[in-house]
């Protein structure tokens, strides 16, 4: 018999989101927790008490467990990782700090850089030397791998990323050096870059691997408690963790490569935007989820999310490519802006309003909350225009002090010279524009027009926010879906495993060695198959994609192309020629002057299906749905004006309505704007058409 329940936990940066989805009723349960940072586990395993407690959900009957986090990239971000050293090759251990010629700001004298995530003292080498062919230059001298580590372990190094110079081609000196490491210091986590990411480009390489070994430890400890918490709540379903490229791994490979989870909250919620996207705007969607800390948004174009090989993560300004640290790891393709319901509004030297990127999160939280933070955030401006209402935020269940929040804005508002409405629509008008600022630059990036989407909203913040966002995008149509507040967690449970794997090959087409090419990727998807297997799934039942990075001979970058199915012989260049000019020509238009192309790397994903969810249908029958009456501020006439407002749970399919209207559930609540319309869609999203 077939478990009945799948449980999707999300961590945020101010709510924890769990969610219990019942596949034979077609249902969910939710819960909206405050994240508590000095032990995040704490909420998830309250949050799981309270549903199997209050909800009667056996926890013997949960068969699914998938979790997302963004306690490693928070890590990273505050610095707050282990204790971690580098060996590397003899004269490349300042790779990390030189890293690339270009800088992120070309006429700033005061740049600052990344500060590496190992200081130079804890950054040693060892006597080795391979060729760009993976051939050996010099021996590997173990004692100096040893006397490294000795000197490493004696400074207090807690984690140990290992780097030599062209691993990528032959892994046996780092193999070699870590059960070295292994042998004489058990307890330290270990990673090396040829098995965290294996492909060309040294400081790259170098510095995903170091950043692997930074939250090792951390990942290794957290996921553990989490595992351990639900074993003792009853929940004996393995657990799988979220990656960043909107698939699933298993406990083992996750605490493998932690690296691989940075992204993997926000990569739920461009996957339940895609699955809730599909009927009501054909999969075109801009994934548009903001929560108390940020607002994060991807582009899906036919029901699928960009998938990236490359980020920074704790960059130094947020906007400025190349002002963060370089990773090496597939991820969902978005953009991560400072702005959430947190988000802290102030006025700077000149008088001019500004709102966030800093946020209050979850502790002290925003001024309503009443925790202690006395500083205005969007949250207290949204209280203060009628737009939340203290009995129905985060379904009630939270003891607020809207009170505070209103004298935090008085203070501001008072200098500013405008009353505290006046001052509120402001904050909000500006967080807005700062989200679509965003969004115009990461769409015009990808050379998408943003006109032929639908704002798909989510989060606790983006129904709330996302028409007028929508509006300021030039965009026509916004979709709310059912539970936005808590979409993420869901979209966990639609997610299915996939395992990304790349080597480095570097050889021109018209000199590859077939058998040898199509080698590589069979070692690639077998080894993927691998970690499918382990997280549960049947990769024999899922799909193998083949990708590869390729140029044109003398070039220093690389498109990455799509490749028809294998197997591949000496027939199939043709092919992949096509395959390439075709991706080109996507990106740059045209092709320049015919010429031979090489093959820098090739990427292998497989992935499997796990139990989807079933999108949740409206009601077809029952009395009209009566609104209440509530005094809510209206731009427009500057003045409150009474408003219509909505109980979620009471409208059915078909129904339609002017705005301005509220449509409050117990995760969020959706704001309909003046001279727009909303309707019930049959699977329950609301569609707002935007004038």
């Amino acid at each position: 018999m077939t478990a009945r329940y799948s449980l999707g936990i999300d961590i945020g940066g101010t709510f924890t989101d769990v969610v219990v989805y019942d596949h034979e009723a077609q249902r969910q349960f939710s819960r909206k927790l405050l994240t508590t940072h000095d032990d995040p586990a704490r909420a998830v395993l309250e949050g799981v008490e309270q549903v199997v407690r209050d909800d009667g959900v056996p926890a013997g009957d949960i068969s699914q467990v998938v979790h997302a986090t963004t306690l490693f990239t928070n890590a990273l971000i505050e610095r707050k990782g282990a204790v971690t050293g580098l060996i590397a090759t003899r004269g490349f251990r300042d790779i990390v700090e030189i890293g690339r010629e270009r800088k992120y700001e070309l006429y700033d004298i005061h740049i600052q850089k990344p500060a590496p995530l190992a200081p130079r003292p804890l950054r040693l080498e060892a006597d080795e030397r391979l060729r760009f062919d993976g051939s050996v230059m010099t021996p590997l001298d173990e004692a100096s791998v040893a006397a490294a580590a000795d000197e490493l372990a004696t400074a207090g190094v807690e984690s140990l990323a290992i780097s030599f110079l062209h691993a990528y081609a032959n892994p046996d000196h780092e193999r070699r050096a870590g059960a070295i490491v292994a042998e004489r210091h058990p307890k330290m986590a270990i990673s090396l870059s040829s098995d965290v990411a294996p492909e060309i480009r040294e400081y790259e390489r170098t510095s995903t691997a170091l950043a692997n070994a930074y939250i090792k430890p951390l990942a290794r400890d957290y996921l553990d408690g989490i595992q351990d918490g639900i074993r003792e709540a009853g929940v004996e379903a393995p657990l799988l963790l979220m990656l960043s490229n909107g698939g699933l791994a298993g406990l083992a490979e996750a605490k493998r490569a932690p690296i691989a989870l940075l992204e993997s909250g926000p990569a739920a919620g461009a996957l339940a935007a895609a699955w809730l996207g599909r009927e009501e705007a054909g999969g075109d969607v801009l994934a548009f989820d903001m929560g108390g800390t940020t607002a994060k948004l991807a582009v899906v174009d036919d029901g699928r999310p960009e998938i990236a090989y490359h980020f920074e993560a704790a960059r130094q300004k947020r906007f400025a490519e190349g002002s963060g640290l370089p990773i090496r790891t597939s991820t969902i393709e978005l953009i991560e802006i400072g702005a959430g319901g947190g988000s802290i509004a102030r006025l700077d030297e000149i008088g001019l309003l500004k709102v966030g990127p800093d946020s209050a999160g979850s502790d002290p939280g925003p001024a309503c909350y009443g925790l202690g933070g006395d500083q205005p955030t969007v949250t207290d401006a949204n209280f203060a225009l009628g737009l939340l209402a203290p009995e129905t935020f985060a379904g009630g269940g939270m003891k607020l002090d809207v009170d505070a929040g209103m004298r935090a804005l008085d203070g501001l508002a008072k200098t500013a010279g405008l009353s505290r409405a006046e001052f509120a629509s402001g904050i909000r008008d500006v967080v807005n524009e700062t989200m679509a600022s965003a969004a115009r630059v990461h769409i015009a990036e990808r050379g998408k027009d943003p006109r032929r989407y639908s704002l798909l909203a989510t989060g606790g913040g983006g129904p709330l926010h996302g028409a007028e966002v929508a509006r300021k995008l030039g965009l026509k149509r916004m979709i709310a879906p059912a539970s936005a507040g808590v979409a993420s967690a869901m979209g966990l449970l639609i997610a299915p495993a996939r395992a990304d794997r790349v080597a480095t090959v570097a050889k021109r087409l018209d000199e590859l060695d077939w058998p040898a090419f199509e080698a590589v990727f069979s070692t690639m998807e077998d080894d993927a198959g691998r970690v499918i297997r382990q997280a549960g799934l049947d990769p024999a039942a899922g799909s193998v994609e083949r990708r590869a990075d390729i140029r044109y001979v003398g070039q220093a970058f690389e498109v990455i192309v799509e490749l028809p199915p294998g197997p591949y012989t000496a027939e199939s260049a043709p092919a992949l020629v096509a395959a390439f000019e075709a991706a080109y020509v996507a990106q740059f238009t045209r092709t320049p002057p015919a010429g031979p192309v090489e093959i820098i790397n090739v990427r292998a994903a497989v992935s499997a299906p796990s139990r989807p969810a079933t999108a949740r249908k409206a009601a077809t029958d029952g009395p009209a749905p009566q609104p209440t009456m509530r005094q809510v501020w209206r731009p427009t006439e500057k003045a409150f004006r009474e408003t219509p407002v909505y109980d979620r749970l009471t409208l059915r399919a078909g129904d339609a309505f002017d705005g301005p209207a509220l449509v409050e559930e117990p995760e969020s609540t959706l704001a309909v704007p003046e001279n727009a319309r909303f309707r019930v869609a049959k699977n329950g999203e609301i569609v707002v058409e935007l004038a």
